[in-house]
């Protein structure tokens, strides 16, 4: 009986690779799209040779989203927020604003970046570079041309670059014997900042995911996901089509443009945070939890104030109640704070009753009193369905505090 494979021939399909022509050099030179053609950019020369740049301008009035990309506020809470006193002295011609491509995630040696995304502001205007190298043997002359683009800068901002974008770039530097031109500056890392702001509210804090829906700003249908760029990078060194990089300087430009736009929004933000036109409540209580962490408790009390008057979920209303009370006992607003644990006592929750404990036999000096929020509060945790190893810890700590409150009261 013939084999599929014969009756296939019968038919005229060859089957296997070995009849395949392989293009000449002639042929795929004629599938090749310049850069140049398909790209617009241009070629520029450096100590190390050639390397191969894309430059776009965006005007001061220029907004991403609802984003402004002009930086106007002072930096001076966000230094304090990064523990960095020299960002409350940068100009805005002084930042840099970094995004790369590479050649994959993993890092190390093995890694490199193909693709460096480079703005700062010059004048009012923002100025885009995409330095891009069309052979991993022009990374010399790429790393050149971005140490000169960086030379007047003194800042770097970038989102997640203090844990990829940098290391990986000084490791590109240092192999190459190139000094790395940012060494010395201050870095802004935006995802720390956005996973603050953010984490409550967005089930992603993915830089493309906060300019749809912090920014308004919807990326076109250019953009291509970012596991697939390195793929795209080797398509084009094995067939020299430029064609396939359109999606790849895209995804770059609008990487480091909506970088500036989140900068300007976050930095207006903590700068004038009672000013912010801030729609959802869990971002005006995220900003209290930011300022109640960098102990301005006044600003961080009137925040969460604000946001216990907006539609919070109910977890978050509560939770929002625990630490404002907290924060005005520290203030030293008790009658606040007495207010707010006899609000959530009211609804069962136990730290509350405990409070009002502590409130009545260390500042009233009424240990029946103490003793009666004591015993309330050992029944909620009775009948709460709790974890086994949160109730152990009320139990033990209610019942100490029982039988030391029944001394005091004379009732042991």
């Amino acid at each position: 009986m013939p084999s599929l494979s014969d009756k296939l021939k019968t038919l005229g399909v060859k089957v296997g690779t070995f009849e395949l022509k392989t293009p000449s050099p002639e042929e795929l030179l004629k599938t090749r799209s310049p850069l140049e053609e398909q790209l617009g950019g241009h070629w520029i020369s450096t100590l190390r040779g050639e390397t191969f740049v894309v430059e776009q301008v965006f005007p001061a009035e220029y907004r991403h989203g609802t984003a402004a990309i002009l930086l106007e506020a002072p930096l001076r809470a966000l230094a304090t927020w990064a523990k960095d006193e020299r960002i409350n002295s940068l100009q805005l011609s002084q930042l840099a604003f970094l995004d790369t491509e590479t050649s994959g995630l993993s890092g190390g040696t093995g890694t490199y970046a193909f693709m460096v995304g480079a703005g700062r502001f010059v004048g009012n205007e923002f100025r885009l570079s995409i330095f891009f190298m069309q052979d991993p043997a022009d990374e010399p002359a790429l790393l050149e041309a971005l140490a000169a683009f960086l030379a007047p800068c003194a800042g770097l901002v970038t989102f997640n670059g203090k844990a990829f974008d940098a290391p990986l770039l000084r490791t590109r530097y240092a192999l190459n014997s190139i000094p790395c031109p940012f060494d010395g500056f201050a870095h802004i890392d935006l995802l720390p900042l956005a996973r603050r702001l953010w984490r409550d509210r967005l089930p992603s804090r993915a830089l493309k995911y906060l300019e749809e829906h912090i920014m308004s700003a919807p990326r076109s249908s250019e953009e291509v996901p970012g596991y697939e760029i390195p793929w795209l990078y080797f398509d084009f060194l094995r067939t020299g089509d430029a064609r396939v990089l359109k999606g790849v300087f895209y995804h770059n430009a609008m990487d480091v443009v909506a970088m500036a736009g989140l900068l300007s929004l976050t930095a207006g933000m903590l700068a004038d945070p009672h000013g912010s036109e801030l729609e959802h409540g869990q971002d005006v209580i995220a900003l209290a939890k930011l300022f109640e962490d960098l102990n301005q408790l006044e600003d961080a009390a009137l925040l969460y104030e604000r946001g216990l008057k907006t539609n919070l979920p109910e977890a978050d209303f509560w939770q929002a109640i625990q630490r404002l009370s907290t924060l005005q006992r520290r203030r030293g607003d008790i009658e606040t704070a007495l207010r707010l644990w006899q609000q959530a006592a009211a609804e069962g929750h136990i730290y509350a009753h405990v409070e009002l404990a502590k409130y009545f036999e260390h500042t009233r000096r009424d240990p029946a009193a103490a003793l009666e929020w004591t015993i309330l509060a050992l029944q909620h945790v009775k009948n709460a369905n709790l974890p086994v190893y949160i109730r152990k810890h009320w139990m033990d700590e209610l019942e100490h505090r029982l039988q030391r409150l029944k001394q005091k009261a004379g009732l042991s």
